[in-house]
């Protein structure tokens, strides 16, 4: 027989699980444990009014998909359906895509603000909220080349889901707000000029987004320690890949899609933020800041130096 408490279920259920892949163990303890407590008390709390939807934000090469994965499983093993899915399913068809993002400074045709099917995930969220079966896009990233594709449709019977994304959360600054912060500078001194004359245009297409966090129950947030992070964990996962048989882009391809990701929402303007309550478009429930080894550490403890877009983790 299982534990009784949800504390001790879920303990006893990650115990029982086995190889649950490249997540480190701090990291299912600190984060993933809570989010499966979390949803579970949202579908048992005898008040609750629609199936609860999570948001997942964390960076580039951060270890979300092997984190849904492991949730997935623990889930099932708990008894409890969850879907676990990535905002880049969401992209749109590969005609849409590359006439919004003609011309950019990171010559990518996917990854920044805009490149998202919202209409059509707002359409099957309703219809998943409203009963019936969760039903959403596939994409296939080694498709045409590492531009990537849609590659069918996955349905499901969820009672409970979490989407996972690097912009997750991530609020639009608007014309006034951002003009002043272009103006000075502040967090900007990475971006190069054709980079800085497109942020305006990121940030309109980021509003669209507001939307979707509104259909969120909450924020949970994986934070890099130092912001260069994110391009080794991504180029060592494609070297993994390439060891493996597979991996599809070259030095260059990789470089543009790690800096789309920091230089089309700078982290001082729009990551650093969701740390502050007022200041995300989701409230924030969890987090954790992870060193360079994707070891998990509570986010509380370095808030102040997150304050000042620093770290003492590495």
């Amino acid at each position: 027989m299982p534990p009784t408490s949800a504390t001790d279920a879920w303990d006893s259920w990650l115990e029982q699980a086995g190889d649950l892949g490249p997540v480190h163990p701090s990291l299912l303890r600190l984060l993933a444990l809570p989010m499966l407590r979390r949803l579970q008390d949202s579908l048992h709390s005898g008040t609750a009014t629609r199936r609860p939807l999570l948001a997942l934000n964390g960076p580039v090469g951060a270890g979300k998909t092997s984190l849904g994965r492991a949730l997935e499983r623990l889930a099932a093993l708990g008894g409890l359906r969850l879907a676990v899915v990535s905002i880049d399913d969401l992209y749109l068809p590969a005609p849409q895509r590359h006439a919004r993002l003609a011309g950019n400074p990171f010559g990518v045709s996917r990854v920044p603000p805009g490149s998202h099917d919202l209409p059509l995930l707002m359409e099957e969220l309703a219809l998943w909220r409203a009963g019936g079966t969760l039903r959403l896009p596939r994409f296939d990233k080694t498709l045409a080349g590492g531009e990537g594709g849609r590659s069918g449709w996955r349905e499901e019977s969820a009672e409970a889901l979490v989407i996972e994304g690097w912009l997750m959360g991530c609020r639009a600054l608007g014309p006034e707000a951002l003009g002043e912060r272009l103006q000075s500078g502040a967090g900007l001194e990475d971006l190069n000029e054709p980079e800085l004359r497109w942020l305006p245009r990121w940030d309109r297409h980021l509003a669209a987004y507001a939307e979707l966090w509104g259909a969120c129950d909450g924020l949970w947030l994986l934070r890099p320690a130092r912001w260069g992070l994110p391009r080794r964990w991504r180029f060592q996962a494609e070297a993994r890949q390439r060891r493996a048989g597979g991996g599809w882009l070259n030095g260059s391809q990789l470089d543009n899609l790690v800096r789309a990701t920091l230089h089309s929402l700078p982290p001082e303007l729009y990551q650093d933020p969701l740390v502050e309550p007022t200041r995300s478009g989701i409230a924030l429930e969890r987090g954790v800041i992870l060193d360079r080894r994707r070891r998990a550490h509570p986010l509380g403890v370095q808030l102040s130096s997150l304050a000042s877009g620093s770290s003492a983790i590495g």
